[in-house]
């Protein structure tokens, strides 16, 4: 495994060496900051109004009426931006030739993998570090929770592994970018809004579509809940498309 830090080492210099990191950054910054100031501002109106009556004061809880939707709006977010830093992983080596040179070096499969996966997995971390002046802006204004805080951020490197991973299998499938982008987009969608579907389906099936959902599982993070069975969810879901991303370089392999 001696290998997976040089291919990190030149993932990372091709993101920030490109355009692609930085915008991601930059429209990643301003809708999540536009949603923090208007839960923010909500949260002020409301609390203005119910200065009038005590009873209804002391039901204000800023954990649901900022952290919360918050977490949840900027997973949205992360929903949309993360197959852009993801469609090109593997998809640009096809295009330019150099997968197969790649693979001839003395490197195993899972070091390429893991050495991509933790250079995109970096960069969203980069990426999620530049939201915390708004926790900070909480705690100089406010009395925040902090379990709520830390288990959202929690969850939101949970998704984002998830997500990358999932963005990381689709590269690996094409050589146009555009492609593998729109395919993860469509594919994390189809995870994100599974569970709608369970109150119509019922019993075991709606019981499935459920525990499939992403958004089922990262809201309890939202929420303060740590549950073992969403964390175990997520790190399987990491490792099931790591393991078809593997499968499918060793195609490659064959074929080549």
């Amino acid at each position: 495994m001696r290998n997976v830090y040089p291919i990190f080492k030149r993932e990372c210099k091709a993101y920030f060496n490109s355009p692609i990191a930085y915008a991601v950054f930059a429209i990643f910054l301003v809708i999540s900051g536009y949603f923090f100031y208007s839960n923010v501002i909500f949260f002020s109106l409301m609390s203005f109004q119910m200065m009038q009556n005590p009873y209804l004061a002391e039901q204000l809880d800023m954990t649901e009426g900022v952290i919360r939707p918050l977490f949840g709006n900027v997973s949205v977010v992360l929903l949309l931006l993360t197959p852009l830093l993801t469609m090109r992983l593997i998809a640009e080596e096809k295009k330019t030739g150099t997968i197969e040179l790649l693979l001839t070096y003395p490197l195993k499969d899972i070091e390429v993998v893991l050495g991509k996966f933790l250079a995109c997995f970096f960069v969203f971390l980069v990426m999620l570090a530049l939201t915390f002046p708004c926790p900070l802006l909480l705690a100089l204004f406010g009395e925040p929770e902090i379990g709520p805080l830390l288990s959202g951020y929690l969850g939101l490197l949970l998704i984002g592994a998830a997500f990358i991973a999932l963005g990381l299998f689709v590269s690996s499938l094409t050589e146009n970018q555009i492609i593998a982008a729109a395919v993860s987009f469509g594919l994390l969608l189809l995870f994100w809004v599974i569970g709608w579907s369970s109150r119509f389906a019922g019993g075991e099936l709606g019981l499935l579509l459920s525990r499939l959902s992403i958004l089922e599982h990262f809201d309890n993070f939202a929420k303060g809940v740590i549950d073992t069975t969403d964390v175990a969810y997520y790190l399987v879901f990491t490792l099931f498309w790591i393991f078809l991303t593997l499968r499918s370089l060793e195609s490659v392999r064959w074929r080549g």
